[in-house]
């Protein structure tokens, strides 16, 4: 365990994003194998939930679009503004998403996110053991979390 204070410690994978030919087909596949309730959907991706985790189908544009656009996973971080500032510092290719997506430099894309804004959650004893019990969850992400009933007490 580090104990390096000037680099964010990865908590956990909130999602994993696969890019698909077609999101329904996707979905009938996924539902012919595992049961699972819909977080949510748009015309060109479905994201199945797994609790306070999603796997995310997005369809890949038939126009040449890369599908490395569509793969990535969110790796949940306790401080993400260390994570921003550590990747300045980098030859990184850090993406315009409106959040923070970077390429490490074999092309894969990492979609960071602060542990307190998203619904992935460790048990406290965990947090514990990981040296993170001071993380909390902001309010948003509580709400999320009440109304699938899974609030952190």
């Amino acid at each position: 365990m580090s104990d390096d204070s000037d680099r964010a410690r990865m908590v956990g994978i909130n999602h994993v994003a696969l890019a698909v030919g077609d999101a329904d087909e996707a979905r009938a596949f996924y539902a012919s194998i595992f049961d699972f309730e819909v977080r949510g959907e748009t015309d060109s991706a479905v994201f199945l939930d797994m609790g306070d985790q999603f796997l995310a189908l997005s369809e890949v544009d038939d126009a040449g679009e890369s599908i490395d656009a569509h793969r990535h996973f969110g790796l949940v971080v306790d401080d993400a503004d260390l994570v921003e500032r550590r990747l300045a510092e980098t030859d990184a290719d850090v993406l315009d998403t409106g959040g923070l997506d970077f390429l490490d430099p074999w092309g894969n894309r990492v979609q960071v996110v602060a542990y307190e804004d998203v619904q992935f959650s460790k048990a406290d004893h965990v947090l514990e053991g990981m040296d993170l019990a001071d993380l909390g969850k902001s309010d948003a992400a509580r709400e999320e979390l009440a109304e699938k009933g899974m609030a952190p007490e």
